[in-house]
């Protein structure tokens, strides 16, 4: 393997144990390993990469408390560097990838893996021969049936110094972007998939029905949760919104939506985001009653499009009640919980569209961080993404447990581990 002489035989990890009996305290599932092998290029499709910082997902904290039965290193959003590739790699590949920074895709198809006998594993999906994504685009970047999942499905992930990752997952980090900022490629890219699937309409056609039927002129939207990734879904739609409809400034005739509302807890977190393009209000402001038990006529059933990204099962309930019927209900959050007295007649009664939504474009999110550099009016007036002011604080990886523990807390946005600068 190219350069591998170079490296240490062994190297830092936070490894979760595979368990029948997971313990009490959820970061005891897992533990920092000092001596972990390297790991071997297994063919020409993959490159090694040296993690210079990796991110804390909520996920990242669900997947200790038993979230996919994960065993293996943890994390999944990272930037890095290609400090090796195999022996057999084209000089076009080392010419294109040795030395550079990069971040990637965290879902591996089965295209880049072999059978014991050195067969390829076709699944129909990789290779679009079933027309897959003809028809839903993406398909073979999120949904190979064989699939590995970075840090969560087979795969070990980002914290550590070292991980294997396919070519075809990697993207190049501009040079502009700094590394605490590339971190957050992932978590956008999940942000853009909501706009990337289609499921927001800030501006209907002249010839769409809804434009008829509408006095607004485009999708009426809600997005729940002020965590981490509820505000990347903000910063997002934001920018749609002002994107799609000309900075929020009617043109003459033309029938503008309101701007998405985010709906959170915390007046300090809605302001991170006061000048991404949504408005902000506290969630207690949809209700009548202290208890939170009866909704204001104003929200109830008056959003066209509801993306939930609470982390919380129980957000769900507020979900469908503000959502139209036969509007759309977008989930982003996963949960190790179940939704106790969950009831699904409103999805039925309402005809709500249920929409998951997972992995997004990376190379999206990577424009839009180069943008950061330039200011709204080089930019058609949409604001650049300041994604530094989610960076709670660092740790080294040697302190990984305290991280995890500093990531849990409800005042914390974003922690990152930093393992080389």
């Amino acid at each position: 393997m190219k350069n591998m002489s170079a490296l240490p035989p062994t190297m830092n990890a936070f490894v979760i144990q595979a368990s029948e009996t997971p313990k009490e305290n959820p970061l005891d599932n897992g533990k920092l390993i000092t001596d972990v092998p390297i790991p071997t290029i297994p063919n020409p499709s993959y490159v090694l990469i040296k993690i210079l910082r990796a991110g804390i997902c909520n996920t990242d904290l669900e997947i200790l408390q038993g979230y996919m039965g994960f065993a293996g290193v943890l994390g999944h959003e990272f930037v890095g560097r290609v400090v090796a590739l195999h022996d057999d790699a084209t000089e076009d590949a080392k010419e294109q990838w040795m030395g550079k920074r990069v971040c990637g895709d965290i879902n591996l198809g089965c295209c880049n893996n072999t059978n014991e006998d050195g067969s390829s594993i076709v699944c129909g999906v990789c290779p679009d021969s079933l027309g897959y994504n003809q028809r839903h685009p993406n398909m073979s970047r999120n949904h190979c049936p064989n699939r590995t999942v970075l840090g969560i499905l087979n795969q070990d992930g980002t914290f550590c110094e070292y991980m294997l990752l396919p070519i075809i997952n990697l993207h190049v980090v501009p040079e502009n972007i700094p590394d605490d900022i590339a971190v957050f490629s992932e978590p956008l890219a999940a942000a853009c998939r909501v706009v990337e699937q289609g499921l927001v309409r800030f501006r209907y056609g002249n010839t769409d029905a809804a434009s008829a039927a509408s006095s607004r002129g485009g999708d009426k939207v809600a997005i729940l949760g002020d965590g981490k990734l509820g505000l990347c879904v903000a910063e997002i739609l934001g920018r749609e919104y002002l994107r799609c409809c000309h900075g929020g400034i009617s043109e003459s005739g033309r029938k503008l939506p309101p701007a998405p509302v985010l709906f959170g807890k915390h007046p300090d977190k809605l302001d991170l985001v006061k000048d991404s393009g949504v408005k902000t209000q506290l969630v207690s402001s949809c209700y009548n009653d202290e208890k939170q038990e009866q909704i204001k006529a104003e929200h109830m059933n008056q959003y066209d499009v509801v993306i939930d990204a609470t982390g919380n099962p129980n957000g769900l309930t507020l979900s469908m009640n503000l959502c139209r019927p036969m509007g759309t209900l977008v989930l982003k959050s996963t949960c190790a919980s179940g939704v106790k007295g969950f009831h699904s007649a409103p999805i039925v009664i309402d005809e709500l569209m249920v929409v998951g939504s997972r992995c997004g474009p990376i190379n999206v999110a990577l424009d839009l961080l180069e943008k950061n550099s330039t200011d709204a009016s080089e930019n058609d007036g949409i604001p650049p993404l300041r994604m530094e002011k989610y960076v709670t604080k660092t740790f080294p990886l040697s302190q990984v447990r305290e991280a995890l523990e500093f990531a849990a807390l409800k005042s914390t946005m974003k922690v990152q581990l930093v393992m080389a600068e």
